[in-house]
């Protein structure tokens, strides 16, 4: 077994171009099948690290996924507001520990503005119940402070202290905008590699103030009256959702259950975990598809390697016949082909490795700032380490083919030459 090693080492280095170009086309389609896997898994964690410790989500009653992209991940629209009386009697029930309110709707430059209270910061948790932190100023006091997101700070370049104008509705360009009342810079959230991230976070206070003067979606100066908005009583008449703590979590599915059957109007509760779940299933088909995908490029390029095997068989008629003919058993011929076709294709799976840890090594703060993915260099998942066994004994069999081949040939027919 260590003659036919050295044997096949010795091939592979007298053919050294071919199997090179051999080992780099494995390396790049093995790079894609894991890396799409890494990227698939990395999406899920990051995804599921966006709110954390968090018992129901409560919004009008739509889809329950359609809530979660909205109140969570600032994708899409409500379908309709909660009105603040019944936001009240749900933060009143005894089972409920804390309430976040949200309100949404407005936009600064592409990135969402969410309207709540002091206890968003206070009890809102993202990945391993991990609180919000700053990493400069403080949280909002007056009417018009603004909190920025990781994100909005850095692409925007804000610094404490700037002022900027929040745009009516959604959209990276708003054609009408509350320029009457600019907002101040006093806060910068830590990087979460959340939606937390890309969002601007106001009082609710402030949301109904730049509201004054709006009338069924237009402004109209002076429509609201003449009090100045710093004296109005500035409480909220309905907010967007609002993401909910329980004292128990043995009371979580008896809350949900009055929420869904309350009387005042149509509302829904939902779990963060089983909404997310949904959201999973929906999305399923579109991972497997890449999955599918990303092997089709594998078994190319292995159908490249066989390719290459069986043309240069040809040419190495001459050299299997003088292995038969100094003692080489035909089934020792059949087996160093099959160590050739293992032994690139290991060399093409460790030189992904390379690539893959390399490219991800160079590109993670890019990744996380770009599209908010936190992916953690850690040790291949026992997934991945198993999609690599399958396609190392792919390659491996892939020799059987050439092996069979060689193995028929006879000490005679290599001697021959063809014309």
């Amino acid at each position: 077994m260590k003659t036919l090693l050295m044997l096949a080492l010795q091939s592979m280095r007298n053919r050294r171009l071919t199997a090179i170009m051999t080992i780099l086309a494995i390396a790049v389609s093995v790079t894609l099948l894991v890396g799409v896997e890494k990227l698939r898994t990395g999406a899920k964690v990051s995804f599921s690290n966006t709110i954390s410790g968090t018992d129901l989500i409560v919004g009008a009653r739509s889809g329950s996924v359609q809530m979660l992209l909205y109140s969570v991940f600032r994708i899409g629209n409500a379908t309709n507001n909660i009105s603040w009386q019944s936001y009240q009697d749900i933060a009143a029930n005894p089972k409920v520990a804390w309430t976040i309110p949200i309100s949404l709707g407005d936009s600064h430059r592409g990135y969402r503005v969410l309207g709540t209270n002091g206890d968003y910061f206070k009890h809102y948790k993202y990945g391993r119940q991990r609180h919000l932190k700053f990493e400069q100023g403080h949280q909002f006091t007056a009417l018009h402070d603004v909190v920025l997101g990781a994100e909005v700070a850095q692409k925007l370049g804000y610094q404490l202290g700037q002022q900027l104008v929040i745009g009516h509705g959604i959209g990276n360009t708003s054609f009408s905008e509350h320029k009457d009342q600019p907002f101040k810079v006093v806060g910068i959230l830590k990087p979460t590699g959340t939606p937390l991230d890309r969002t601007l976070h106001v009082s609710l206070a402030a949301i109904e103030a730049i509201h004054v003067d709006w009338q069924a979606g237009a402004y109209i100066a002076g429509s609201g009256g003449t009090v100045p908005v710093e004296e109005r009583q500035l409480q909220p008449k309905a907010i967007t959702a609002m993401l909910v703590g329980l004292k128990s979590k043995m009371a979580t599915f008896k809350l949900q259950r009055s929420i869904n059957n309350y009387r005042g109007e149509a509302l829904q509760a939902i779990l963060p975990g089983v909404a997310l779940q949904e959201l999973w299933a929906m999305i399923s088909i579109a991972e497997q598809m890449l999955l599918v995908i990303s092997g089709f490029v594998v078994a190319t390029g292995l159908f490249g390697m066989l390719t290459v095997l069986l043309t240069s068989l040809n040419e190495r008629r001459r050299e299997m016949a003088i292995l038969r003919a100094i003692g080489a058993r035909p089934w020792q011929i059949f087996l160093l082909l099959v160590l050739e076709t293992g032994g690139l294709t290991l060399c093409g799976i460790l030189l992904s490795m390379v690539m893959l840890y390399g490219g991800l090594g160079l590109t993670l703060p890019v990744i996380e700032s770009q599209f908010g993915l936190f992916l953690e260099l850690d040790w291949p998942s026992r997934y991945e380490l198993t999609l690599l066994a399958v396609v190392w004994c792919s390659g491996t069999l892939c020799g059987l083919v050439p092996g069979y081949r060689a193995y028929r040939n006879s000490v005679s027919d290599g001697m021959t030459v063809r014309i």
